[in-house]
């Protein structure tokens, strides 16, 4: 524990309906939500107006509908929301090289080891000039915590929110904590709460004063001893700039159960691809493939199987998860898929490129002679198959009327869009072969509404414009770089179920 409060957390404000906000001038001040449009979506991010309707993130996006009607409802956009993190990124950085991010839009910082405070007043000087520079860069609001640990820092800038600060002096932990609820503390979840509700304990004070002995009775050794700890507001955990990941998975909730078997191993194949993409993406390996299924009344299955050594060769992954999912029964529907690869290592095993085919080879010499010989043509098939769903998966948003507009003409709700008449603007809805934009671009007023066919083709989408404009010579946006573990991760929990746009365009 720290003797002064060095330790800063930060966290956007409603960081990816903010984002929206600041992009459409026409939604500033209104109910915004985020996340998959498709009937099994769920909120990522609502605006704090949403918000007053009872919409919050992780709520099923028809229940959001019923709550708040009148609301934007829009598709992620990941490219912005990275974007403007790096920005973010790049003001912590120059605060201290110990920066641990935590996903695009929250991070701690380790303000001594970067020179930037020593004692309460340089904390509070440095995290107000944060602020202020945040604004200026993005146009978007942070809230900050400063502490002498980690637990306390984020405590700090729950209570700040929005767009505030607050400082918590060492020494006062026991006081701020006490009559909070035990489900402040890092690690108290849903069913940890109940067990100690149920025992008698509502409060951090309950804690405290029930002693270490008795949590660890109630809930083991190592987490009753952790929870007394922080009870007593002692956190002397570190600010890590990089923490090494365990493992890289991607998984997709699908609209309706899929029966088809075929369709099921095609989907398989492409979340293996998207897996191993992002695997690359982050300089990994890994030896243990994890196949995840969610099946028709929500039972989840996992299977696993550990290779020879590591890889991040597509072929090898998919043809395990494709053997894993041979063990598992698909006949009533599936949910949700998923594809996952732990054991993560910075190498990969040469001889293991050649794994699939030696496989496929292996099994190809096994098998009857009449089979061999269907095989090219079962296999051809299976591509064929492949591609076009992979076609239909990864164009999320598109309008579900209208199953005649090509994969690249279809144009989710929220997405950026130009015109070569009417400039930039953003698609307001979809569907029926139509799309209503609405020309508008950051730091405009709000924009008139136009509808054109899906079809037209002076109608195009575009890459997102900077929230805030570029100082003349300087470019709004950081150098494109990989994604991050945290920021795949912030990229997989958010808008899985992406469904058609926010309303039906009329001619």
């Amino acid at each position: 524990m720290r003797s002064a409060p060095t330790i800063l957390h930060l966290d956007m404000d409603a960081f990816f309906a903010a984002a929206e906000q600041a992009a459409k001038p026409s939604l500033r001040g209104k109910p915004v939500v985020v996340g998959g449009l498709g009937p099994r979506g769920v909120v990522s991010t609502a605006s704090y107006e949403a918000r007053r309707f009872g919409v919050h993130s992780a709520m099923p996006m028809g229940q959001a509908r019923r709550l708040a009607p009148n609301a934007a409802y829009l598709v992620p956009r990941f490219a912005l929301y990275r974007a403007v993190s790096e920005q973010v990124m790049e003001l912590l950085g120059r605060l201290s090289p110990l920066v641990e991010p935590l996903s695009l839009d929250e991070a701690f910082v380790d303000l001594e080891a970067g020179g930037t405070a020593d004692d309460t007043a340089s904390a509070l000087a440095a995290g107000e000039r944060l602020r202020r520079d945040i604004r200026a860069v993005t146009g978007l609001s942070g809230s900050v915590g400063l502490a002498g640990s980690k637990m306390l820092a984020k405590i700090g800038s729950e209570q700040a929110k929005p767009d505030g600060l607050v400082l918590i002096e060492p020494g006062t932990e026991r006081a701020l904590l006490g009559p909070m609820s035990v489900r402040t503390l890092p690690g108290v979840g849903p069913a940890t709460g109940d067990h100690l509700r149920r025992a008698g304990m509502t409060t951090v004070a309950d804690l405290a004063e029930a002693g270490e002995d008795e949590l660890v009775r109630l809930l083991g050794k190592a987490h009753g001893a952790s929870l007394y700890r922080m009870a007593l507001g002692r956190d002397d955990r570190a600010v890590v700039s990089e923490r090494d990941a365990k493992s890289v998975s991607v998984e997709d909730t699908f609209d309706v159960d899929l029966h088809d078997r075929v369709r099921v191993r095609t989907e398989v194949d492409r979340l293996a691809d998207r897996c191993v993409e992002r695997l690359r993406a982050a300089g990994r390996s890994g030896r243990t493939v994890v196949l995840k299924v969610r099946r028709y009344d929500f039972s989840t299955l996992t299977r696993s199987e550990t290779l020879r050594g590591p890889t991040d060769d597509p072929g090898v992954v998919r043809e395990a998860a494709g053997r894993l999912l041979e063990s598992v029964d698909t006949t009533g529907g599936v949910r949700l898929l998923g594809v996952g690869v732990t054991g993560l290592a910075d190498f990969t095993q040469e001889d293991l490129f050649a794994q699939a085919a030696a496989d496929e080879s292996a099994a190809a010499q096994h098998a009857p002679a009449d089979e061999r010989e269907r095989e090219p043509a079962g296999a051809e098939r299976a591509a064929g198959d492949g591609a076009a769903a992979s076609g239909a998966a990864e164009s999320d948003g598109g309008p579900a009327e209208a199953p005649d507009v090509p994969a690249e003409r279809r144009f989710p709700a929220g997405h950026d869009v130009r015109h070569r008449e009417f400039g930039a603007g953003w698609v307001q809805g979809s569907g029926l072969r139509r799309v209503t934009v609405r020309f508008e671009e950051p730091g405009s007023a709000p924009g008139r509404v136009r509808t054109f066919w899906a079809d037209d083709p002076d109608l195009e989408l575009s890459e997102p414009l900077p929230l805030v404009p570029a100082v003349a010579g300087q470019s709004s946006w950081p150098a494109s770089r990989p994604k991050s573990r945290s920021e795949s991760r912030s990229e997989r929990d958010a808008g899985r179920s992406g469904g058609s746009g926010s309303g039906r365009a009329r001619p």
